[in-house]
């Protein structure tokens, strides 16, 4: 294949937009031109199952995964011991100090009830020594446990940015996967937003969140595990804060989550209508259309900005309500704390461990909490590239082809067949033979299904009954590589690529020589433009191909398609964009590329298909008319009023 195709001509799509919008788009369905726009795929997953098959994801980076677990948890303890530790330097201080208030040798029970039972020494002072070292140790745990974090948060980066890029990889093979279809029915702008900004936000999420998340539910377990060594009353009136969170963080997202798969999906609608207008910009001009492209722009950026908005401040209350809670909890615990020191059942170190235990338990909880946006605009991102790589593929392709090619001759074989976009049939019980060798040409009116039927020679679309062959062999038994190798095919759009001009009539034959590149383009009369351009074959154009006309880029595509060399020729109006001097020329080259090989010539001028070895008429899907120009004048039938109704204003 030398040139990509996007199917059908906009009137034929009709029956494929029709059934996207009853079937995915209930609040209306894709648009089309300056004012169009639209969606694929209206209905949003849940939180929880996108969340897993996103972590399901990270599989095959398991061991670096386990690392991270490892040493994350080595971290968390180092840092949940510190406050214990500290809590034994606040001991020494304040045991020592009141010590100091006391005579040498003064007995326990003349010591107030409460530091009876905890390390008072009469008269001995602060041992600055102890506290010192204790400090030290506290140092040292602090450090080890910090280096150990960002080691884990080194090595997770890692295994997130795979897990990104086999997530790319995955859907750049799926859109090779997918048929015609579902391009036909799907904005540009629309797939460009999951492919580009939906998995850009994906990886954005899983970089921020992935280790503040592992750390954060770490540290409620070996914070809640050393609250508990410390005072199990103390433990339980600081759990008592979580059943509450939880339940305010539910009812807030469950409210919010919605708002932001809205949010990303506003998104690729905007990017679709902005896509649009600005590949039809001319148009947009030409017909004055700028003020009602304006108005439809700032209807969907205000809807997007309402979305974004509500999104971010209903998920954003989450963090106050957060604070709030853990406040309350605190208040409760330096009470309750207070109260059992005085009583002597705890030690003020202790109780000081226990407070920052506290903060150190409610600080994850804030933590996650305050992530919640951030998770929820990732998972929703997350489910519309799902979205896409579900989606239905083609058909399989064959597996028991043994690479045999054989002489290829060129016979194409229509036997019996049916087709049909929607419910609605569009080809019914088609049957023809193209010999090797000839030039069918097929023409009709819009609609009639012209470009459908060489679609359906490419495989583009599968066929609902019968069955269509090249030299006898069916071509759903060939693999679609193979298949589309043998066949060359000129569109009336044409499509270039960035790169030099040389590079872009190699395109479907990447190994041409130089020499043979230049036989295409003398063939084909590229050469004789390309000397007058400032680098000559090497020439840089865009890929909207602006520095050459339409003619010239026409010529471009004809070339790579001589360069090929394919068995069966397949030409969509690939004469429409040049000038009548050069469609003369063009007729000569097209004379000698179809030497010896099947083509099939789609035309809307009917000058040009005159010297066809066969001319099939086409109406609502049906050959109704078949023979050379003279026969179907002679029959004065659908051809010839189609002729006659072409050149009456010249007659």
């Amino acid at each position: 294949m030398t040139q990509p195709t996007h199917g059908d001509k906009p009137s034929k799509k009709e029956h494929v937009l029709e059934a996207t919008e009853r079937i995915e788009a209930p609040t209306g369905g894709p648009g089309r031109g300056p004012m169009g726009g639209g969606m694929v795929g209206q209905k949003a997953m849940d939180f929880g199952p996108s969340a897993k098959r996103m972590m399901r994801r990270m599989s095959p980076d398991k061991v670096p995964a386990l690392f991270v677990v490892g040493i994350t948890v080595a971290s968390v303890a180092l840092m949940s011991v510190g406050p214990r530790i500290l809590g034994h330097a606040t001991d020494l201080v304040f045991n020592g100090y009141i010590g100091r208030q006391f005579p040498a040798g003064t007995p326990e029970s003349a010591l107030p009830d409460a530091v009876q039972g905890q390390d008072v020494v009469p008269g001995a002072g602060v041992d600055f020594g102890a506290v010192g070292r204790t400090l030290l140790v506290v140092l040292a745990i602090y450090a080890l446990a910090s280096l150990l974090g960002w080691l884990a948060g080194y090595v997770l980066n890692g295994v997130v940015q795979r897990t990104v890029r086999r997530m790319r990889q995955d859907v750049e093979d799926k859109i090779n996967r997918l048929p015609l279809g579902y391009f036909d029915r799907s904005p540009r702008g629309e797939l460009l937003s999951r492919v580009t900004n939906d998995i850009d936000n994906v990886s954005t999420t899983l970089q921020q969140t992935m280790s503040q998340l592992l750390t954060s539910l770490m540290t409620v377990v070996a914070v809640l595990a050393m609250m508990l060594w410390i005072s199990p009353l103390l433990a339980l009136v600081a759990l008592v804060s979580v059943p509450v969170s939880l339940l305010v963080t539910r009812a807030i997202m469950k409210r919010s989550q919605s708002q932001f798969v809205a949010q990303w999906r506003r998104t690729g609608k905007l990017n679709a209508h902005i896509e649009e207008t600005f590949s039809g910009h001319s148009l947009v001009k030409v017909f004055g259309r700028q003020d009602a492209v304006q108005e439809e722009f700032d209807r969907q950026n205000a809807e997007l900005y309402d979305v974004s908005f509500r999104a971010q401040f209903v998920s954003g209350l989450i963090m106050p309500s957060m604070m709030f809670i853990g406040n309350l909890n605190y208040v409760v615990v330096a009470v309750i704390g207070a109260l059992r020191v005085a009583s002597g059942s705890l030690t003020l170190g202790e109780v000081q461990a226990f407070v920052q235990y506290t903060r150190q338990f409610t600080q994850p909880l804030t933590t996650v909490a305050s992530m919640v946006n951030l998770l929820q605009s990732g998972v929703a991102s997350a489910e519309r590239v799902f979205e896409l790589l579900d989606a239905d593929e083609e058909v399989s392709e064959v597996t028991s082809y043994d690479g045999a090619k054989g002489p290829v001759r060129g016979e194409v074989a229509f036997e019996h067949v049916s087709f049909s976009y929607t419910e609605q049939p569009l080809i019914t019980d088609l049957s023809l033979v193209a010999r090797p060798g000839q030039t069918v040409a097929i023409v009709g009116p819009t609609g009639a299904g012209k470009t459908t039927l060489v679609n359906l020679v490419m495989r583009f679309y599968e066929i609902d009954a019968g069955r269509i062959t090249i030299d006898g062999t069916d071509i759903t038994d060939l693999p679609r590589s193979v298949l589309r190798g043998r066949i060359g095919m000129v569109l009336q759009d044409t499509w270039l690529f960035e790169g030099t001009i040389r590079d872009n009539i190699a395109y479907g034959r990447p190994g041409a020589t130089d020499e043979q590149v230049l036989e295409a383009a003398r063939a084909t009369y590229v050469d004789r433009f390309v000397h007058s351009l400032p680098d000559g074959y090497d020439t840089v154009v865009d890929e909207e191909g602006s520095n050459l006309s339409a003619g010239e880029r026409q010529l471009v595509t004809i070339a790579r398609a001589f360069l090929t060399d394919p068995a069966l020729l397949i030409l969509d109006e690939a004469t429409s964009s040049v000038d009548t001097r050069t469609e003369l020329l063009l007729q000569h080259a097209m004379a000698a590329l179809r030497s010896d090989r099947t083509s099939f010539v789609i035309a809307h001028r009917l000058s040009t298909i005159r010297d066809a070895d066969l001319i099939l008429v086409m109406e609502d899907g049906a050959i109704v008319e078949q023979g050379t120009h003279t026969e179907l004048l002679a029959a004065d039938g659908a051809y010839a009023r189609l002729y006659q109704a072409q050149f009456a204003a010249t007659g």
